[in-house]
């Protein structure tokens, strides 16, 4: 036998599922572990989620500094977002948060 391989067929291995999801602000779609959730549960009332994995309506973020300072500045898109009125206190939470991306320096 000449050639290359042992003549066997060889075996379609699938591609890994990467889950995609888009940031509330920018719409731009982007893995689903390159984002931040914001989550609105029944008990705790509208924060971050860094496992991705809390009970509750969720919404995306992605990793640009304009769209956490938008959505910080503009309450509106979370409320629409998450069907709930984020409080003053939450939005602080979340402007305060040390994944929020530091804003790039003009210059």
């Amino acid at each position: 036998m000449t050639g290359k391989g042992s003549g066997r067929p060889a075996r379609h291995v699938p591609q890994r599922h990467v889950p995609q999801r888009t940031c509330v602000v920018c719409r731009r779609q982007v893995d689903k572990r390159r984002l931040t959730r914001i989550v609105r549960t029944a008990d705790s009332g509208v924060l971050i989620d860094p496992t991705g994995k809390r009970n509750g309506r969720g919404a995306y973020l992605c990793d640009q500094a304009s769209c956490w300072d938008k959505v910080i500045r503009h309450a509106g898109i979370l409320n629409g977002a998450l069907n709930a009125q984020v409080t003053e206190a939450e939005l602080a939470a979340i402007a305060a948060d040390p994944r929020r991306p530091a804003p790039a320096e003009a210059g």
